[in-house]
Order: structure tokens, then sequence, then C-alpha cells
């Protein structure tokens, strides 16, 4: 069943790469946001697909270039527990401010919904801890 068209996992919103000037969608990147995953699709005659469980989401960095301001879009860097795609850049989409909270509710729900919680260790100097690392 397609994204789409599944009511337990609803599309949330979409969004499409831009060409860097103008804001005009002549890429073949799209992202799909859903209530329980954010999806990539990538290419043309070979298509792609990197699936991100929100629980999974671990930070999110927004930019926005003076060209981006002027052509109405920006970028979302999207940081992941995720072995294929520890780090996404969502480049150049209209409606990026809108999709950053769209996402970040969305990661905020799943994540209750999972019973997940996302803690931060930090060592004795201040640094961060890795989860991995070890603490005895």
């Amino acid at each position: 069943m397609s994204e789409q068209n599944n009511p337990k996992n609803p599309v949330i919103m979409q969004e499409r790469k831009r060409w860097g000037f103008f804001g005009i969608p002549w890429t073949f990147t799209k992202y799909t946001l859903t209530s329980k995953k954010l999806i990539v699709s990538k290419g043309l005659l070979k298509t792609t697909v990197n699936e991100i469980l929100l629980y999974r989401v671990v930070d999110m960095t927004y930019t926005r270039t003076l060209f981006q301001k002027l052509f109405g879009t920006g970028t979302l860097v999207v940081y992941a527990h995720d072995k294929t795609c520890a780090e996404l850049e969502i480049k150049n989409i209209k409606h990026s401010e809108d999709f950053k909270e769209n996402l970040s509710e969305a990661v905020e729900k799943d994540r209750l919904r999972m019973k997940m919680r996302q803690s931060e260790l930090i060592d004795a100097d201040g640094g961060d801890v890795d989860i991995g690392d070890d603490l005895f």
C-alpha cells in the first residue's frame, strides 16, 4: 500500500527539491512527511527511496541564505540514528519553515506513540558522551 493511501500512516506534508535559482522544481527529489516516516525519493529513470523513522530523528538545523529568502525556499538538515542516512539535507524546498515545524511536531508525537525518550549524557568535563561509550 502506498504512503498516500495508508490511513494508519497519513501524509502530513510533501515538498519537492527546487533548483537553486528562482525556486523552480526541476529536480526529481521529493520529500514526504508522514505520521511515522520521513521519505526521500530521488531519481527519474532509477528511483531510490530512503525512509527515516521519525522516532529516530535526533536534531534538526534550519538555514536560509539570502538567495533562498529571495526565492522563498530554505534548507533543513535532519540528524538521525539511521545507518543509511544519519544526516539528511532537505535542500531548497518551498514552505521550509512549515516543513520544519510539521516535522518537529510529528517527531514528538511519534516518540510519544512509541514510548521513546531521547536522553543526552554529559561527562564530567561538560562534553557529550555517546550512548555506546563505557560509563563505568
